[in-house]
């Protein structure tokens, strides 16, 4: 049976049970994210609708492993990626508009990447891929993953097992995935 976000939100609310992390099978909850202000908002569902996609998450904008090596990779290979039927690739982290709009520019993203600010933490929540990183990092982040997409539906998930690692989630694994 394929989990579907209401029923991840049904298990935790009616039934109490340990925190469920997004699946493979499972569509990506529906949540507003800015683009390149605060003002700019759109729905995930309503981004990722009838595309195929890769959304990555990151801890933060230009701390070391993803300013170094996550964020240049996916640039690097966007093409690539839409070589391979990949209409979209975007990268989210709670982080503020501004903050993802500069370090994108900072990246030479446009263009290649859309880049994503989920400033309150909501989609990180609701995906429970979300850690507390208050003692670095001042409030609660994403764990690093990539993920592939289709019509907002997960096909494929690379979560990094120690929270931040740079291993699973890197774009060559993604691109031997599609």
């Amino acid at each position: 049976m394929l989990r579907t976000s209401f029923n991840i939100v049904q298990r935790r609310s009616f039934f109490n049970t340990s925190r469920v992390m997004i699946a493979e099978g499972d569509s990506i909850p529906n949540i507003e994210v800015q683009l390149k202000s605060p003002g700019e908002t759109v729905k995930t569902l309503d981004l990722f609708k009838n595309k195929k996609a890769v959304l990555f998450g990151v801890p933060g904008a230009f701390t070391p492993g993803c300013s170094k090596t996550h964020l240049p990779g996916y640039v690097k290979e966007a093409a690539n990626l839409k070589s391979k039927g990949v209409d979209l690739v975007a990268c989210v982290a709670v982080n503020d508009a501004f903050v993802m709009s500069e370090w994108g520019k900072a990246h030479n993203a446009e263009g290649s990447v859309t880049l994503l600010a989920d400033s309150k933490g909501e989609l990180a929540k609701a995906m429970e891929l979300d850690f507390d990183a208050t003692g670095a990092l001042g409030n609660h982040r994403f764990k690093r993953f990539a993920a592939i997409l289709d019509n907002g539906k997960v096909t494929k998930l690379f979560v990094e097992p120690d929270t931040t690692g740079l291993n699973v989630s890197l774009v060559e694994n993604v691109v031997k995935s599609l």
